[in-house]
């Protein structure tokens, strides 16, 4: 797998926030089939940052209905919480 098919995206959130402040962690979407080894790679790859850590977690799609009596669904997705080295960023503009 590519580095760009691995990463998805950097997850904004307010408790990311505060994991980025506190403990120099981020919240990363990663492709489903990916394991914790290509993450790491990936985001040292991509960022330029040393990882000490990746936990990773499957992360169920919620039922979804809209104006409609069909029940839809949102898809699937794997996260990924990356723990960075003291003096390591991921600066998100």
């Amino acid at each position: 797998m590519n580095t760009f098919e691995v990463i998805k995206t950097v997850r904004v959130t307010e408790k990311g926030t505060v994991q980025s402040e506190k403990f120099n962690q981020y919240t990363v979407v990663a492709d489903r089939r990916a394991n914790k080894i290509q993450i790491r790679q990936a985001v040292e790859e991509l960022f330029k940052v040393e990882v000490l850590d990746v936990r990773t977690m499957n992360v169920r799609g919620k039922l979804r209905r809209q104006r409609t009596l069909h029940a839809g669904k949102s898809p699937d997705w794997k996260k990924a919480i990356v723990t960075l080295e003291k003096g390591h960023k991921i600066t998100l503009t």
